[in-house]
């Protein structure tokens, strides 16, 4: 096993890749037999369904003819499955719904060689590391299979192992993807926007990050760390004495699956705080953290039972649910510029501002600088306008979705690597949410998530966004507010009062001068007094504001700012 070099490679390397398979056609005809064979049955049916007029009633069926052949394929080409299934812009759309049910599903392979890489990788005997090991594994997976397993310590623990051979596997798989897209590329129906082989190397860089067992170990860290306030999300602890590249000791989750609704029922836990944790989780990893979890299937999350004891802690301390992330190989990391973009482009979106949402996509990478928006806008408020149906609340990522990938035909729409792995990731989410609720509306969790994070503006950036959400065209829009308040109170942990406090010392600051100059104007402005919106306002907020904590909250406000700070106030409203 350890004599081709390329099973020694750490990261993806397409260079070396294809220096070595270049000189060895012996390896790569083979393959490609293979592969060629296996997809030959799939486009004669595509093409007989054409001539004979019956495409459109053999769709589904082919759909499910691709996904059983990605399979048969193996590792490789069940990944390329679950990445295309979030790329609109390389797949048709009929193809997509089928591929998002594609699961690492494979036979397991012997548990005598299983064993035989722990003994390697781990460099002592199975008997000598762990206590008890069950004898065939409890779930396999394309790229490894996981054992349950005792530590002579006493812990409970997961054993992950990877598959035989699987690096010189995965780079022969992806050296012939790369030679197939250079010639591909040109014949492609779609705008791909970029360089077809680009996306081959992409994906290659993911795929190996996913099988250094140590990096995703660092990753599970990481994420816990990010977490670690948050007492519903729980993450396995690493036992990195018993781990290594191809093998991962972690801590055993006892929980249920997502998709097992009815043991969820019987262990008491709430669907509907279920699904409040992972979406407002999978907001926090993206718009707070930057590191997100970029394959949250229905095999990597776990509801975790109120009644049972865990990291010693007893029943009655645990939350009423809890929510397990497993696996953490496909990771990605969003820079600050790009997750400000992101609030920016929500801000826009709940604003139905479409002109300045292209914008956004400029930014992100959907579109290039070089191109002229003003024919894109129509477009995009036709999509998220049957996307938000009557109202805000009738937002879903999956009419998106489907909706882009027609898009991706008229106008040239590309989706990032990066926003490829988001799009997986809120898609699948929102489907485990309509599974454990199909009445289910990811807005109604995530836009009070994102009103409370405007509100509480922490940072200079989130106070510029709110700004920007409070005033149009010079006019600042009341409604907007009492809307924004409305809907940050629907999360029940929600308290207006900081946020009231933090107003207070904004205002008085010279950064807040503008506001203030802003908000007179806005009392006054068509020449009226704006009393009536003011009195609306308070009627919506009175409840919260209950005298003896008012005045706490504004002694507080005044506490904060500093005497230099009054000086400068004064000085300024003198000019």
């Amino acid at each position: 096993m350890g004599q081709n070099p390329l099973a020694l490679l750490k990261r993806y390397d397409a260079i070396a890749i294809a220096r070595y398979y270049r000189f060895r056609p012996w390896l790569t005809l083979w393959r490609t037999l293979s592969i060629a064979v296996s997809f030959l049955s799939f486009f004669l049916g595509l093409k007989i369904d054409s001539w004979q007029n019956r495409t459109e009633i053999h769709r589904l069926k082919r759909a499910e003819q691709l996904r059983h052949t990605l399979i048969r394929l193996g590792p490789t080409f069940i990944k390329v499955g679950q990445a295309l299934s979030t790329r609109p812009d390389l797949i048709r759309k009929d193809f997509l719904e089928e591929l998002t049910k594609l699961q690492d599903q494979l036979p397991p392979f012997s548990t005598e060689l299983a064993f035989r890489i722990i003994e390697q990788e781990l460099g002592r005997s199975v008997k000598e590391i762990y206590s008890e090991i069950s004898p065939q594994p409890v779930a396999a997976a394309s790229l490894g299979q996981v054992y349950q397993a005792f530590l002579y310590s006493g812990e409970e623990v997961a054993v992950k192992v990877q598959r035989p051979n699987l690096l010189p596997t995965l780079t022969l798989d992806l050296y012939l993807m790369r030679w197939a897209a250079s010639w591909i590329a040109p014949w492609l129906p779609l705008n791909l926007g970029h360089d077809l082989t680009l996306i081959v190397d992409e994906f290659g860089i993911k795929l190996f990050e996913e099988v250094d067992y140590l990096n995703e170990g660092r990753n599970a860290e990481k994420f816990a760390t990010n977490f670690r306030n948050e007492p519903r999300v729980k993450v396995p602890a690493i036992y990195w004495r018993y781990s290594s590249r191809r093998v991962l000791t972690l801590e055993w989750i006892h929980g249920y699956k997502l998709t097992d609704t009815d043991r969820i029922r019987e262990a008491g836990l709430a669907s509907d705080d279920l699904i409040e944790i992972g979406v407002t989780s999978g907001l926090q990893q993206l718009l707070e953290h930057g590191f997100f979890h970029a394959d949250p299937h229905p095999g990597n999350l776990f509801a975790m039972a109120p009644q049972c004891a865990i990291d010693g802690i007893q029943s009655v301390d645990l939350p009423e649910a809890r929510m397990a992330y497993i696996d953490f190989g496909m990771m990605d990391q969003l820079n600050e510029s790009t997750k400000e973009t992101l609030v920016d482009a929500v801000v826009h979106l709940i604003n139905r501002d479409y002109e300045d949402l292209a914008k956004d996509f400029v930014n992100l990478g959907f579109l290039t600088p070089d191109v002229d928006i003003q024919p894109i806008v129509p477009a995009l408020e036709a999509v998220f306008s049957q996307a938000f149906g009557e109202s805000v609340r009738d937002f879903n990522f999956r009419t998106i979705t489907d909706s882009f990938s027609e898009l991706m035909y008229e106008y040239p729409f590309r989706v990032p690597a990066k926003f490829a792995l988001i799009i997986r990731s809120l898609v699948t989410q929102e489907g485990l949410a309509l599974t454990i609720n199909p009445n289910f509306k990811i807005i109604e969790v995530a836009y009070p998530y994102v009103a409370k994070r405007l509100l509480t503006g922490e940072s200079p950036q989130l106070r510029r966004r709110l700004l920007e959400m409070l005033f149009k065209d010079g006019k600042f829009q009341w409604s907007r507010l009492e809307n924004l308040i409305a809907i940050a109170r629907t999360n029940g942990n929600f308290d207006l009062l900081p946020s009231a406090q933090m107003g207070i010392q904004f205002l008085l600051s010279e950064e807040g001068k503008f506001l203030r100059e802003q908000l007179i104007i806005a009392l006054t402005e068509d020449d009226r007094l704006h009393t009536e919106e003011v009195q609306r306002l308070w009627h919506l907020i009175k409840d919260d504001f209950q005298p003896g904590r008012l005045l706490s909250a504004a002694m507080g406000a005044i506490a904060e700012f500093s005497t230099a700070g009054t000086a400068a106030l004064l000085a300024n409203s003198r000019n």
